[in-house]
């Protein structure tokens, strides 16, 4: 969906079809450039507003899961979707009944809640995945994790919880899918999302679908059987890469975009770290000879490029990154850096300055803003790009 970019059209439609050809959009609330889902969504729906998010999700279109982590799922999948529940037990609330029954009785009386709303539990920390956290918030998140409770809203970055049968349609609710189906499907979902997945791919392309071998303890198959019946039914056809080493597989509907690729219309897309086109960073290293790491978390001493940095695709290939900071009070966005990859010079390449100055048009819609402001050591950027929204 990015040839060309922001090709679908249709407002909350245009969102939801993606929803509906992937099942999920991971999520990131971080909103230096944008956050991540709505980043992906920009990339594809043309004027794409991230209300319309916000907006599907108060509708209940979709809710958040774990699905390769936190994602944005239709609603209607979730009954595929309770896997990660059953796989993981809820610690903390059996090891802190008291606080557990008060947080869910104050919640089934009082309505949507957040962590703040019960007051803080001094002195009562655990440890919550490395890191020691209020029992309260722990509490709800497990609560989250076990299907009892689903988060209403977001206000920033609190989150607010209530019961999950308030949330979701009861037919939605009443439909039990055994765990192997569940895994099987989320499998699927994964390979349906990026489009070319091998067996591995590093970071946490499979997370949540247990390991490749069976594990009798949770009861899981492992993701080889699993894989092995979606190739066994036609589901996933392998498929063998020219430079790209093991095999790689597509849906069997998708398998036709292997031919010719039409001719195309010149376009550029700003990529968010966590778009499927980039999960499997050692194919985007042998196919599209990019190397791509998210350097949110270095030192500043030790980062290449920079902070929140965005690979830049220009029709099919990925020719550099910028980095951009949306001041949302101000109504600007601040261009802080621009790296070009090694032989791609942007006068040269036909098409690519208009379609990079559609794409800063469009991104501005996108934040908010109504100008640019170019770091001082981008004059040449400026002069090549500048435009207006």
């Amino acid at each position: 969906m990015l040839a060309p970019a922001r090709s679908l059209g249709g407002g909350l439609d245009g969102a939801l079809e993606v929803f509906r050809r992937w099942g999920s959009v991971q999520f990131d609330p971080l909103a230096v450039a944008g956050r991540s889902h709505d980043l992906v969504l920009h990339a594809r729906v043309a004027g794409y507003d991230s209300a319309w998010s916000d907006h599907l999700y108060e509708r209940r279109d979709v809710f958040e899961a774990n699905n390769k982590g936190l994602s944005l799922v239709l609603t209607e999948e979730f009954p595929w979707f309770r896997a990660a529940w059953n796989l993981r037990p809820p610690r903390v609330i059996a090891d802190n009944p008291e606080v557990a029954q008060r947080v869910l009785a104050r919640i089934r009386e009082e309505g949507p809640l957040s962590a703040l709303d019960f007051g803080r539990e001094r002195g009562n920390e655990v440890d919550w995945f490395g890191v020691q956290t209020n029992v309260v918030r722990a509490v709800l998140e497990d609560y989250a994790g076990a299907g009892v409770l689903g988060l209403a809203r977001r206000e920033g970055s609190r989150r607010y919880y209530d019961l999950l049968e308030r949330l979701l349609p009861a037919e939605v609710l009443d439909r039990k899918v055994p765990l192997e189906e569940q895994l099987r499907h989320k499998l699927h979902s994964r390979y349906r999302t990026h489009g070319l997945l091998g067996i591995g791919g590093g970071g946490d392309i499979f997370n949540g679908l247990g390991p490749a071998k069976p594990d009798p303890h949770r009861g899981t198959p492992g993701r080889t059987a699993l894989r092995n019946q979606l190739i066994a039914d036609g589901s996933l056809v392998p498929v063998e890469v020219e430079g790209a080493r093991g095999k790689r597989f597509v849906l069997r509907e998708e398998v036709e975009l292997l031919g010719a690729p039409p001719e195309l219309p010149p376009s550029v897309a700003f990529l968010s770290p966590f778009d499927p086109v980039v999960w499997d960073r050692p194919l985007l290293g042998c196919l599209f000879d990019f190397e791509y790491v998210w350097e949110l978390f270095f030192p500043p001493e030790k980062r290449k490029y920079g902070w929140y940095v965005l690979p830049i695709l220009f029709r099919n290939r990925f020719v550099g990154r910028i980095e951009p900071r949306i001041e949302r009070e101000d109504g600007r966005v601040q261009v802080i850096g621009f790296w070009w990859e090694d032989g791609f010079a942007p006068r040269r390449a036909d098409g690519f300055v208009d379609a990079m100055r559609e794409a800063l048009r469009a991104y501005l819609r996108f934040a908010g803003a109504t100008r640019l402001e170019w770091a001082p050591h981008l004059t040449a950027e400026k002069r090549m790009f500048s435009t207006r929204p």
